[in-house]
């Protein structure tokens, strides 16, 4: 570890100055000749020099008879260098430099700085740390060591968002990050990821299966506002020996507010923007002849559009040969559900606005269809009423067929996540058991727990 003693009120000068620096574990930094208190200690964990840090683990810097002033991380090598990541499927844009930077907290009595986020696997680190005594004497210590990097076959990545970055969306649309590898220790996933939107807004995550987490604020988005998802899963442990490997950040647009409104009884369907009714049109929903024929009642959220699809009952379990299949060519289709529900336009169908004839679909004119199709932003808002069958949650993107209480209830973190300002409920590190060990250049060094972390006091 290398400290340097800066002198009082000199602070900014010295660290442009070359200075003598002493080397050492437990090397004491002096205070100023004549000086009326007795000069700072600071330790900085992990230690000067160790090799293999877990990435989880946080880093501490301490001050004894001083107050911790700053701590600054850089962090160079492996993923830490890149400064944008491959666009998969999917999406999952832009690694950029400042999700590198490594953040924390200070106590009460600003004794100690802990960090909060993770470390590059692979990464050196270098921590530069000053603490400043009574009598405004300031001292800098420097840690260097080497994070270890992440195994073949445990390295989590992102294999798919929705949306993508660049992509404008409508208001009721969640953040979906697919990983590639089964998570278990979902908490501090959740707690890696910050969503940043212009309007203040509180939301949360949910998780579906093991490799899906879905982020839905407790309201509709505030239209025409940019949100901003950092991912800063590098270091990250998010199984038994799986790190995160590099951090990614997303940006989408909501665009404006459009919700449309099914009544199935009555045959029709209201498009709203913005709050003013601007279009109302005669439909034809499925006719509920069997479950599988009936269209789900519920918020459903818009998700993909084609001007052509071909309709096949195979993919929603009605094989060839059965006496319900059908193949259909159609037009100008909005899909809005996994169990195969879409708007399109059905020039065959001459019961729109009369009787519901569909196989589960919502049945459109071919001008009609088409307006909807060229107006829709993926997550818009789509509610079906009075149908007996419900839309499940997992059911396409149903999220908001949960309540906002369920929905909270459902999150590792169970608390809300304000998005107008930076951060997350809780950190994503993971606390150092008593004893618990790290590979270091001349072997085994214990790491102690957060108040006897190892490390040279200078």
């Amino acid at each position: 570890m290398k400290t340097r003693r800066l002198g009082v009120g000199l602070a900014s000068l010295a660290l442009v100055v070359s200075a003598a620096a002493c080397t050492g574990e437990g090397a004491d930094a002096t205070g100023a000749e004549g000086g009326g208190s007795d000069p700072v200690k600071v330790q900085i964990a992990p230690e000067d020099g160790a090799k293999k840090v877990r990435p989880d683990l946080p880093v501490t810097v301490t001050a004894d008879n001083g107050e911790v002033k700053t701590v600054k991380i850089t962090q160079s090598g492996g993923a830490a260098d890149e400064k944008e990541s491959p666009e998969g499927e999917g999406g999952g844009k832009k690694a950029t430099a400042e999700l590198n930077d490594v953040k924390g907290s200070l106590n009460k009595d600003k004794t100690e700085w802990v960090s909060t986020q993770t470390l590059v696997p692979g990464a050196d680190i270098k921590v530069t740390a000053t603490a400043e005594n009574g009598d405004g004497e300031e001292t800098e210590v420097v840690s260097e060591f080497s994070a270890e990097a992440a195994t073949d076959g445990k390295k989590l990545e992102v294999q798919s968002n929705f949306p993508q970055s660049g992509e404008t969306v409508g208001v009721g649309m969640p953040v979906i990050v697919n990983f590639d590898l089964p998570v278990t220790n979902k908490l501090q996933v959740e707690n890696a990821i910050e969503v940043v939107s212009e309007e203040p807004a509180e939301g949360a995550w949910n998780w579906f299966g093991d490799k899906m987490a879905v982020f839905r604020p407790s309201e509709y988005w505030k239209p025409e506002q940019k949100v901003h998802v950092n991912m800063r899963l590098a270091g990250v442990q998010a199984a038994d020996g799986v790190y995160g490997v590099k951090n990614q950040r997303l940006d989408f647009e909501v665009g404006r507010e459009q919700i449309t409104t099914i009544d199935d009884k009555s045959h029709q369907m209201v498009v709203e923007r913005d709050g003013k009714e601007i279009k109302d049109f005669p439909i034809s929903n499925g006719d509920a002849s069997t479950l599988k024929y009936t269209t789900t009642s519920g918020v459903h959220l818009t998700m993909e559009k084609y001007a052509h699809l071909v309709m096949d009952s195979a993919t929603v379990g009605v094989p060839k040969g059965h006496p319900d299949y059908y193949k259909l060519d159609v037009n100008w289709a909005v899909r809005f559900s996994n169990s195969g529900e879409f708007t399109h336009a059905a020039p065959w169908n001459g019961s729109l606005g009369q009787a519901n004839m569909s196989h589960g679909c919502t049945n459109m004119s071919t001008a009609d269809a088409k307006w909807f199709h060229d107006e829709s932003l993926m997550g818009d808002p789509f509610i079906v009423e009075g149908t007996k069958r419900e839309l499940e949650v997992d059911n396409g993107w149903g999220y908001w067929q949960r309540s906002w209480d369920e929905w909270l209830e459902h999150s590792k973190t169970g608390k809300a996540d304000k998005t107008d300002d930076e951060g997350t409920p809780g950190a994503s590190t993971s606390k150092p058991e008593n004893g618990e060990k790290e590979n270091a250049e001349s072997g085994e060094k214990d790491q102690k727990d957060d108040k006897e972390s190892a490390g040279a006091g200078n």
